[in-house]
Protein backbone atom coordinates (compact mmCIF):
# COMPACT_ATOMS: atom_id res chain seq x y z
CA UNK A 1 0.00 0.00 0.00
CA UNK A 2 1.34 3.42 -1.01
CA UNK A 3 2.31 5.75 1.80
CA UNK A 4 0.48 9.08 2.30
CA UNK A 5 3.67 10.93 1.41
CA UNK A 6 3.95 9.05 -1.88
CA UNK A 7 0.30 9.81 -2.77
CA UNK A 8 0.81 13.50 -1.96
CA UNK A 9 3.92 13.69 -4.14
CA UNK A 10 2.10 11.97 -7.02
CA UNK A 11 -0.79 14.44 -6.84
CA UNK A 12 1.62 17.39 -6.80
CA UNK A 13 3.52 16.11 -9.86
CA UNK A 14 0.24 15.48 -11.69
CA UNK A 15 -0.96 19.02 -10.93
CA UNK A 16 2.31 20.51 -12.14
CA UNK A 17 2.12 18.52 -15.40
CA UNK A 18 -1.46 19.64 -16.12
CA UNK A 19 -0.65 23.27 -15.28
CA UNK A 20 2.42 23.18 -17.51
CA UNK A 21 0.43 21.64 -20.38
CA UNK A 22 -2.28 24.30 -20.11
CA UNK A 23 0.34 27.06 -20.02
CA UNK A 24 2.12 25.71 -23.09
CA UNK A 25 -1.17 25.49 -25.02
CA UNK A 26 -2.15 29.03 -24.08
CA UNK A 27 1.26 30.41 -25.00
CA UNK A 28 1.20 29.02 -28.55
CA UNK A 29 0.88 31.77 -31.18
CA UNK A 30 -2.55 32.07 -32.70
CA UNK A 31 -2.81 30.79 -36.27
CA UNK A 32 -3.25 33.49 -38.87
CA UNK A 33 -6.83 33.58 -40.08
CA UNK A 34 -7.72 33.50 -43.76
CA UNK A 35 -9.17 36.58 -45.39
CA UNK A 36 -12.81 35.73 -46.06
CA UNK A 37 -14.48 35.75 -49.46
CA UNK A 38 -16.69 38.65 -48.33
CA UNK A 39 -13.66 40.68 -47.26
CA UNK A 40 -11.93 40.03 -50.59
CA UNK A 41 -15.06 40.93 -52.55
CA UNK A 42 -15.64 44.10 -50.53
CA UNK A 43 -12.06 45.20 -51.24
CA UNK A 44 -11.93 44.40 -54.96
CA UNK A 45 -15.42 44.71 -56.40
CA UNK A 46 -16.95 47.84 -57.90
CA UNK A 47 -19.68 49.47 -55.80
CA UNK A 48 -23.17 48.09 -56.23
CA UNK A 49 -24.47 51.56 -57.03
CA UNK A 50 -22.74 54.84 -57.74
CA UNK A 51 -24.36 58.02 -56.44
CA UNK A 52 -24.93 60.80 -58.96
CA UNK A 53 -23.13 63.23 -56.70
CA UNK A 54 -20.44 60.80 -55.55
CA UNK A 55 -16.71 61.27 -56.11
CA UNK A 56 -15.51 60.97 -59.67
CA UNK A 57 -12.92 58.34 -60.55
CA UNK A 58 -9.50 59.57 -61.69
CA UNK A 59 -9.38 59.73 -65.46
CA UNK A 60 -7.77 56.81 -67.24
CA UNK A 61 -6.03 57.66 -70.49
CA UNK A 62 -6.99 55.92 -73.72
CA UNK A 63 -3.54 54.31 -73.78
CA UNK A 64 -3.91 52.89 -70.27
CA UNK A 65 -7.46 51.76 -70.98
CA UNK A 66 -6.25 49.90 -74.07
CA UNK A 67 -3.44 48.34 -72.05
CA UNK A 68 -5.86 47.11 -69.38
CA UNK A 69 -8.10 45.58 -72.02
CA UNK A 70 -5.06 43.84 -73.54
CA UNK A 71 -4.64 41.90 -70.29
CA UNK A 72 -7.65 39.75 -71.12
CA UNK A 73 -7.15 36.29 -72.64
CA UNK A 74 -3.50 36.10 -71.55
CA UNK A 75 -2.08 32.57 -71.38
CA UNK A 76 1.43 33.54 -70.25
CA UNK A 77 2.75 35.79 -67.51
CA UNK A 78 3.28 39.45 -68.31
CA UNK A 79 6.64 40.73 -69.43
CA UNK A 80 8.86 42.86 -67.19
CA UNK A 81 7.74 46.07 -68.92
CA UNK A 82 4.08 45.08 -68.68
CA UNK A 83 4.54 44.19 -65.03
CA UNK A 84 6.03 47.60 -64.34
CA UNK A 85 3.09 49.26 -66.07
CA UNK A 86 0.65 47.20 -63.98
CA UNK A 87 2.50 48.19 -60.79
CA UNK A 88 2.27 51.88 -61.71
CA UNK A 89 -1.45 51.69 -62.51
CA UNK A 90 -2.09 49.53 -59.42
CA UNK A 91 -1.32 52.49 -57.15
CA UNK A 92 -4.82 53.78 -57.96
CA UNK A 93 -6.54 50.39 -58.27
CA UNK A 94 -8.37 48.19 -55.80
CA UNK A 95 -6.08 45.44 -54.53
CA UNK A 96 -5.54 43.04 -51.68
CA UNK A 97 -2.51 41.07 -50.45
CA UNK A 98 -3.08 37.43 -49.52
CA UNK A 99 -0.67 35.05 -47.84
CA UNK A 100 -0.57 31.87 -49.93
CA UNK A 101 1.54 29.14 -48.35
CA UNK A 102 4.15 27.42 -50.51
CA UNK A 103 6.89 25.02 -49.53
CA UNK A 104 10.46 26.35 -49.64
CA UNK A 105 11.70 26.85 -53.21
CA UNK A 106 8.46 25.44 -54.59
CA UNK A 107 5.51 26.70 -56.61
CA UNK A 108 3.27 23.77 -55.69
CA UNK A 109 0.03 24.69 -53.93
CA UNK A 110 0.05 23.23 -50.41
CA UNK A 111 -2.96 21.88 -48.53
CA UNK A 112 -2.51 24.76 -46.08
CA UNK A 113 -3.04 27.26 -48.92
CA UNK A 114 -6.28 25.76 -50.23
CA UNK A 115 -8.61 27.39 -47.71
CA UNK A 116 -7.42 30.90 -48.61
CA UNK A 117 -7.55 30.12 -52.33
CA UNK A 118 -11.07 28.75 -51.98
CA UNK A 119 -12.13 32.07 -50.45
CA UNK A 120 -10.46 33.94 -53.30
CA UNK A 121 -12.24 31.73 -55.82
CA UNK A 122 -15.61 32.42 -54.19
CA UNK A 123 -14.98 36.16 -54.46
CA UNK A 124 -13.82 36.05 -58.09
CA UNK A 125 -16.83 33.96 -59.15
CA UNK A 126 -19.19 36.56 -57.74
CA UNK A 127 -21.24 38.28 -60.49
CA UNK A 128 -19.83 41.66 -59.42
CA UNK A 129 -16.37 40.50 -60.57
CA UNK A 130 -17.55 38.90 -63.80
CA UNK A 131 -16.09 41.46 -66.22
CA UNK A 132 -13.26 42.82 -64.08
CA UNK A 133 -9.66 42.50 -65.32
CA UNK A 134 -7.68 40.89 -62.49
CA UNK A 135 -3.91 40.54 -62.20
CA UNK A 136 -2.33 38.01 -59.83
CA UNK A 137 1.04 39.42 -58.78
CA UNK A 138 3.55 37.10 -57.12
CA UNK A 139 6.00 38.53 -54.55
CA UNK A 140 8.88 37.06 -52.51
CA UNK A 141 11.06 38.24 -49.66
CA UNK A 142 14.58 39.54 -50.26
CA UNK A 143 16.44 36.26 -49.84
CA UNK A 144 18.08 35.19 -53.10
CA UNK A 145 18.91 36.89 -56.40
CA UNK A 146 16.60 39.19 -58.32
CA UNK A 147 16.20 36.79 -61.26
CA UNK A 148 15.69 33.73 -59.07
CA UNK A 149 12.97 35.44 -57.04
CA UNK A 150 11.26 36.87 -60.10
CA UNK A 151 10.96 33.45 -61.73
CA UNK A 152 9.84 31.81 -58.49
CA UNK A 153 7.18 34.46 -57.88
CA UNK A 154 6.01 34.11 -61.49
CA UNK A 155 5.61 30.34 -61.13
CA UNK A 156 3.71 30.81 -57.90
CA UNK A 157 1.32 33.34 -59.45
CA UNK A 158 0.76 30.93 -62.35
CA UNK A 159 0.10 28.11 -59.88
CA UNK A 160 -2.53 30.22 -58.14
CA UNK A 161 -4.21 30.96 -61.47
CA UNK A 162 -4.16 27.28 -62.44
CA UNK A 163 -5.74 26.31 -59.12
CA UNK A 164 -8.45 28.96 -59.47
CA UNK A 165 -9.28 27.93 -63.03
CA UNK A 166 -8.98 24.14 -62.82
CA UNK A 167 -10.12 23.47 -59.25
CA UNK A 168 -12.55 26.31 -58.60
CA UNK A 169 -13.81 26.99 -62.13
CA UNK A 170 -12.93 30.68 -62.13
CA UNK A 171 -12.93 31.98 -65.70
CA UNK A 172 -9.40 32.33 -67.07
CA UNK A 173 -10.50 34.99 -69.54
CA UNK A 174 -9.85 37.97 -67.29
CA UNK A 175 -6.98 36.59 -65.17
CA UNK A 176 -3.36 37.55 -65.82
CA UNK A 177 -0.20 36.76 -63.84
CA UNK A 178 3.07 38.56 -63.20
CA UNK A 179 6.11 37.83 -61.06
CA UNK A 180 7.76 40.71 -59.20
CA UNK A 181 10.13 38.75 -56.99
CA UNK A 182 11.54 41.04 -54.30
CA UNK A 183 11.02 44.23 -56.30
CA UNK A 184 8.04 45.54 -54.29
CA UNK A 185 8.53 44.53 -50.67
CA UNK A 186 5.52 44.98 -48.42
CA UNK A 187 7.70 45.32 -45.31
CA UNK A 188 10.76 47.31 -46.36
CA UNK A 189 11.96 47.59 -42.75
CA UNK A 190 12.35 43.79 -42.63
CA UNK A 191 13.08 42.51 -46.17
CA UNK A 192 13.01 38.88 -44.99
CA UNK A 193 9.65 39.15 -43.19
CA UNK A 194 7.09 36.48 -44.13
CA UNK A 195 4.49 39.06 -45.14
CA UNK A 196 6.68 39.90 -48.13
CA UNK A 197 5.95 36.40 -49.49
CA UNK A 198 2.49 36.99 -50.87
CA UNK A 199 0.20 37.13 -53.87
CA UNK A 200 -1.40 40.49 -54.62
CA UNK A 201 -4.76 40.52 -56.39
CA UNK A 202 -5.36 43.71 -58.37
CA UNK A 203 -8.63 44.74 -59.97
CA UNK A 204 -7.25 46.69 -62.92
CA UNK A 205 -10.74 47.74 -64.04
CA UNK A 206 -11.76 49.45 -60.82
CA UNK A 207 -10.17 52.65 -59.57
CA UNK A 208 -9.83 53.06 -55.82
CA UNK A 209 -11.37 56.40 -54.86
CA UNK A 210 -9.29 56.51 -51.66
CA UNK A 211 -6.12 56.86 -53.75
CA UNK A 212 -7.19 59.96 -55.61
Amino acid sequence: MASPCFNLASRMLSSLFVAGFIYSMNSLPAAAQDVTADQILKTLAPPVTRGLNGPQAPATSDTDRAFIESLRHRTRSLSLDEGDHVAELAKDRKKIDLTINFDFNSAAITAKAESQLNNLGDALRNPRMENEVVVLGGHTDAKGSDEYNRKLSERRAEAVKKYLVEKLHVSAENLSTVGYGKKHLLNTANPFAPENRRVQIINMSEVNQANR
